[in-house]
């Protein structure tokens, strides 16, 4: 039988490409595997969306949703030329490698965290390299900033640690960068700082935001980014033409509007949190204080077993490996009914 070549190119051949977490589609399972928000978005986002669901959805959405760009900027007292709108922060980190990187050229990016930028620089046929933390979950300046680089991506909060740079450090970092710094702020929701007030000192920072996470509108698909105008007017040229849909930019508008509600699932997921993390401690893992919706989880009891365990009594958390360092475990902050039910099982599994 003959064997035709493989139509793709090389490098999409040779890719595992990006695993999500699980998503079970039977059973019941307590769900703290993909950091979802375990509360549901502002009641505003169904009122919004409700007043599109007539004729207009025949019309194609604004192409750079004007009005989302607003209310986002005057959220963060920006210029709206300033705001470029997305597919969830996915959707702007692919439109920013296909910017600024061509195949062959290099990204840099921190390990352990976001396993997608691996997956964009190989889509990208691009060089990567991995710079470890250090064991505080620092970063030195000297080995992240590699002069050839076209692009570097900085998740902050981290994942899986959760642990958190200050604006000052990725300052620091931004000045010795010689290529544009993406400061992933996927989590900064749930963080005492952020990174925006760099970008109008810093023209190289860009920062990426979603609502996913905070604003527990994983399911929409809404992100934005924050970058110089003039960076925001080079990466329209990349994106797709329409990509965000008039449901998600409406949902979007109205969830960055209700900062009252926001600030009231936060301080529950906070306090979850912590409670979280002092139990995880005390189960003899090595847990770094987390500035994000989950907790990071080292060290005995053995991480695949656990999670093994875990999945047998209807609990799912995140597996998670990365080269060089033993697997741990990644847990969402879930209501505390959830987090009680992880507790006793983790009681269970562990004692």
């Amino acid at each position: 039988m003959n064997s035709r070549p493989s139509p793709f190119r090389p490098h999409v051949d040779a890719m595992t490409g990006y695993v999500p977490g699980e998503q079970p589609r039977d059973g019941e399972f307590i769900k703290l595997n993909t950091n979802e928000n375990p509360y549901p978005p502002s009641p505003k986002v169904a009122e919004a969306i409700s007043v599109a669901l007539d004729g207009r959805l025949r019309r194609y959405p604004d192409p750079v949703g004007t009005a989302f760009r607003k209310a986002v900027a005057a959220h963060h007292g920006v210029d709206p030329a300033m705001i470029l709108a997305g597919n969830g922060s996915d959707d702007l980190l692919t439109i920013i490698t296909r910017a600024f990187v061509s195949p062959g050229d290099l990204i840099v990016y921190p390990t352990p965290s976001y396993i997608l930028y691996r997956t964009l620089a190989e889509l990208q046929a691009a060089r990567f390299v991995e710079v470890p933390f250090a064991d505080d979950w620092t970063l030195d300046p000297a080995k992240f900033a590699l002069p050839d680089a076209k692009v570097a991506f900085l998740a902050n909060p981290n994942s899986p640690s959760g642990t958190c740079l200050t604006p000052d450090v990725v300052a620091t970092l931004a000045e010795a960068m010689p290529c544009p710094l993406v400061v992933d702020e996927a989590y900064g929701d749930y963080a005492e700082t952020n990174c925006v007030g760099l970008v109008a000192n810093h023209p190289n920072v860009i920062v990426t935001r979603t609502f996913s996470k905070g604003y527990g509108l994983a399911g929409l698909r809404i992100g934005y980014l924050i970058a110089r105008p003039d960076v925001v007017a080079g990466l329209e040229k990349v994106k797709d033409s329409y990509n965000c849909d008039s449901l998600s930019l409406l949902g979007g508008e109205a969830a960055i509007v209700d900062q009252a509600y926001l600030m009231e699932t936060r301080g529950k997921i906070v306090a979850t949190r912590h409670r979280l993390t002092q139990a995880m401690r005390d189960l003899g893992y090595r847990v770094p204080d987390s500035s994000a919706n989950f907790v990071w989880c080292e060290g005995s009891p053995p991480a695949k077993e656990v999670y093994e365990a875990l999945k047998a009594k209807g609990v799912l958390v995140r597996l998670m490996r990365y080269p060089g360092r033993e697997a741990g475990l990644r847990i969402t902050v879930g209501t505390d009914r959830e987090i009680d039910q992880l507790i006793a099982s983790m009681g269970e599994v562990v004692g």
